[in-house]
């Protein structure tokens, strides 16, 4: 059956022109906004507790925005099936890569760490035509094996490294010596509450993995943060900006704090770019568990 949903729909829509393809999200809008409501409920709360100054009418213009959004960007994923590597770039700029050059040479790895934020899909199978670094994306295995392999080849096509996220330890233990550029979301809510670092994030207490911050300092990796912007409809722009070249030297939490700040300014430049579908604030802080925020 996924051999067929492939071969007989998604394909064939990956190939038609973008035109077409936004005129297919735009239908996909009215159905999922107006008709069926997808996940409305978790998507206006978020948006209604990170905004807690907007007005009603600027808070719904905010969720009309993402979920027109939230159609293109899987249209666009779509279409990554089949879309060619000069109509890739053209679709996705990447400014500042000199961000990178002081570690280039000198042969040393680095970490990009970056939300769920505009295009990230399309950056993925971008990033590796600028960056020299090889390019290592973290994925969580989807439970269907025909679309599980379709979504790694499609996103490693122009030469992204796929791995677990149940292998990436391994990985980085064994590779990190080696010239590498693993990307992390820093955006995910964590499986275990108890062990996160809480802090405040668009105005709630909210949990974060310490991953990103605990890798960076034990391999010693400077942290660079891609920020992604939409210049208009199908096409967007990574902004590099170096967090830290030293993360070995910083106190626990800076790391976290400085990444939710980028990713806050990027939410307030172009807040339905972000994932509001996805629940972020599921877990409530532990009794016993302090709240770590530090400025």
């Amino acid at each position: 059956m996924s051999r067929i949903l492939y071969w007989t729909l998604l394909i064939p829509i990956s190939l038609l022109p973008y035109w077409v393809l936004y005129r297919v999200s735009d239908f996909f809008f009215v159905v999922l906004y107006y008709i069926l409501g997808y996940r409305k409920k978790v998507v206006r709360q978020n948006i209604d507790r990170s905004f807690p100054d907007k007005s009603q009418q600027e808070k719904r213009k905010i969720e009309r925005g993402f979920y027109q959004h939230f159609c293109d960007l899987i249209i666009e994923t779509v279409k990554q099936f089949t879309v060619s590597k000069s109509q890739a770039n053209k679709r996705m700029t990447h400014q500042n890569v000199e961000a990178f050059h002081r570690f280039e040479s000198m042969n040393q790895s680095v970490m990009i760490c970056g939300g769920h934020y505009n295009n990230w899909e399309l950056w993925a199978i971008t990033g590796p035509l600028h960056l020299k670094h090889k390019v290592v994306g973290i994925y969580k295995k989807i439970a269907d094996p025909f679309f599980d392999e379709k979504m790694r080849s499609t996103r490693g096509r122009f030469g992204t490294l796929l791995v677990r996220t149940l292998d990436i330890g391994q990985y980085l233990k064994d590779n990190h010596d080696k010239f590498i550029v693993p990307v992390f979301a820093i955006d995910q809510s964590p499986a275990n509450p108890r062990k996160s670092y809480w802090t405040t994030f668009l105005n709630q207490e909210t949990a974060c993995y310490y991953g990103p911050e605990k890798i960076s300092r034990e391999y010693q990796f400077p942290i660079i943060y891609a920020h992604i912007y939409k210049v208009k409809r199908g096409y967007y722009t990574t902004v590099y900006e170096l967090i830290e070249a030293e993360p070995q030297n910083c106190d626990k939490g800076q790391i976290i704090e400085r990444l939710n700040q980028a990713l806050t300014a990027d939410i307030m430049k172009q807040p339905s770019s972000w994932l509001w579908s996805h629940k972020r604030w599921k877990h409530k802080r532990p009794e016993g568990v302090a709240f770590q925020h530090i400025h």
